[in-house]
């Protein structure tokens, strides 16, 4: 299968190549790690931009929030493999009630989506640029609400 060209805010992980950790993780500890690699990216991202250094901020906080995460975990969920959608289910499984003003099924969803995106920065880098650059291409795409999501 010959490589797909990387967009520009998938490159950092061109360099990237998988570690095998000592021990397999855990989903909360990769979620902590994939919500860090989600951040990262979408730092990168809003950096290429022109603005004030709160404007980037509060930019990069609505990708990096809950809501934000779940809505790309729907755009991603056709082209998950199995393994991705078991690292998906287990991360919204072990993801608790969240904050106290958020909806329970969106931090599930949100903390799954972090779980999935540790693994791969941790195991399958290529495959991580790989969805990153899907959602690249479908970020200006309206995304219906998923069941667990309220309209705003």
């Amino acid at each position: 299968m010959a490589a797909s060209p990387r967009s520009d805010t998938a490159a950092w992980l061109a360099g990237v190549t998988a570690l095998q950790p000592h021990t397999d993780l855990g989903p909360l500890q990769l979620a902590w790690l994939g919500d860090a690699v989600w951040e990262l990216h979408q730092r990168l991202r809003h950096c290429q931009r022109r603005g004030r250094g709160l404007d980037l901020h509060r930019a990069v906080v609505a990708e990096v929030k809950a809501e934000a995460q779940a809505r790309a975990l729907v755009l991603l969920e056709p082209l998950l493999r199995p393994e991705e959608l078991d690292l998906v289910r287990r991360g919204r499984n072990r993801a608790g009630a969240g904050p106290r003003r958020g909806d329970p099924a969106t931090y599930g969803q949100a903390t799954g989506f972090e779980t999935m995106l540790g693994w791969l920065f941790l195991r399958n880098p290529g495959r991580l640029a790989e969805l990153l650059d899907h959602l690249e291409k479908t970020a200006s795409t309206p995304v219906r609400p998923s069941a667990h999501e309220s309209p705003s």
